[in-house]
């Protein structure tokens, strides 16, 4: 997308100053003015305060885990901050979480010194998604010139209209409701009833399950374009994934780092109503056709988050292998059922040419191996020459899960889904805690299999 360059460097500058954020982590026991000696500290070294958060600690006993925003633009200042705190008799523990756009190496644990080997900042509270609200890198307001309805000033208006509500939303408030005009809705009506006669011979037996559930639970059908308030609690009551709507196309790294919170991002603009079997970007057509049913699968669903689990505060060079897995499974993804080969990717399952393109002699198909997919190479705006079947989406899984273990990650995430949070495992208390849950988990499945 061209853009002159003072709008250029208004972005740059609001990313910028996002990515100069630095949070410090530290816990403290609890007793009368502990807070306050902390914060204390943060004005000998003449440091402002822009956040605060609390919680029960799990490091120091009967104490709080707090965790606190800076204004802090250098390394050095941020290390200052460290030691002043590090004085104070009753903090325990004291982290860099996240300092000018990266993250504190999680090795150091309790008694680390300094900031430590440093990876990108990412999402530790499904709330921290509220900061990719406004980073997208294009459509959403503004059209590329090539787009069909660039030069339709009345679809640009409603474009303009519908991206502001995803631009103004924010983590815990009900999502956008959209109105559509009938005209959008005669273009939706396009695509499903086409889709729709194509799916049986075509379509997963994962996806053939779910779409009459939506019809009858989200009101999909040829005559309405659902709301995504209703599809989001449709996605939660069956595998804890719920949607978000966004402005336009995320970065990998933040569309990924979504996925760890069983978070989808979907558009809800639909495609110029000029060419309904087109669109240069994804749409609602795309999101609600392709990508939900698939959500709705707790085996897919698994697969997704470990793609978004793996990506939080993986290296660049990872993110790259990460979004080409995706691409090769979510996106334009095939599996196997008894011998016969069906689709199960979003991209072919809202594309008509593709999903009969890739399912006929055409193109090439291999065993999915994701060593071998993140080595292929992918068109972004033609058929694909190459596909990759997976066996199924366990299989898929347990395979992903061997290929992150090579990744240079120096820590390992989980996902807490009472707290919508990821724990960071960065402490021999952390892992010990992480232990006596999965004890807990095994002994109930040891009583269970005792009553079968």
């Amino acid at each position: 997308m061209q853009t002159n360059s003072q709008a250029s460097q208004t972005r740059h500058d609001a990313v910028t100053m996002r990515e100069l954020r630095t949070t410090l982590f530290f816990s403290v026991q609890d007793q009368v003015g502990a807070l306050d000696e902390c914060l204390h500290a943060l004005k000998a070294v003449n440091v402002s305060m822009t956040r605060i958060e609390s919680r029960p600690s799990k490091v120091a006993e009967r104490g709080y885990d707090f965790f606190v925003d800076i204004d802090a633009r250098t390394k050095e200042v941020v290390e200052c901050v460290v030691e002043e705190i590090k004085r104070v008799k009753i903090v325990r523990d004291v982290r860099v979480v996240s300092s000018l756009g990266t993250l504190e190496s999680p090795g150091g644990g309790e008694g680390s010194q300094g900031l430590g080997q440093q990876v990108p900042w990412f999402p530790r509270k499904v709330s921290d998604l509220d900061t990719f609200a406004e980073k997208v890198l294009e459509m959403g307001e503004e059209l590329s010139s090539d787009h069909p309805g660039a030069n339709d000033p009345v679809y640009r208006r409603r474009r303009m209209e519908i991206v502001q509500k995803a631009k103004e939303y924010r983590s815990g408030q009900p999502l956008p409701h959209i109105d559509y005009t009938e005209q959008e809705k005669d273009t939706w009506r396009q695509v499903y009833t086409r889709l729709r006669d194509m799916y049986p011979k075509y379509a997963c037996r994962e996806f053939l399950h779910v779409l009459p559930l939506l019809e009858q639970n989200c009101a999909y059908g040829p005559d309405n374009i659902p709301q995504i308030e209703d599809i989001s609690r449709f996605l939660k009551d069956c595998t804890g994934f719920t949607l978000r709507p966004v402005m336009g196309l995320l970065t990998p790294r933040d569309f990924l780092n979504s996925l760890a919170f069983r978070v989808f991002h979907s558009t809800q603009y639909i495609r110029h109503h000029a060419d309904a079997y087109y669109t240069p970007e994804p749409d609602c057509c795309h999101e609600l056709l392709g990508h939900v049913p698939m959500f709705a699968d707790p085996s897919f669903a698994e697969l997704a988050q470990e793609v978004g689990l793996a990506s939080l505060g993986a290296s660049d060079e990872d993110i790259k292998k990460l979004a080409a897995i995706f691409w090769f499974t979510a996106e334009y993804g095939l599996c196997r059922e008894d011998g016969i080969v069906r689709a199960c990717g979003a991209g072919l399952l809202s594309s008509f040419g593709e999903l009969e393109y890739a399912l006929s002699d055409a193109p090439t198909r291999l065993e999915f191996e994701p060593s071998k997919a993140v080595e292929q190479t992918y068109p972004l705006s033609e058929y694909q020459p190459v596909y990759f079947v997976a066996d199924s989406f366990r299989d898929a899984t347990a395979k992903l899960r061997e290929f992150n273990t090579t990744m240079k990650r120096p820590f390992q995430v989980r996902y807490n889904p009472y707290t919508q949070s990821v724990d960071v495992l960065n402490s021999k208390d952390k892992v010990q805690h992480f232990a006596r849950s999965i004890s807990n988990e095994m002994q109930l499945l040891a009583s269970a299999l005792d009553h079968v």
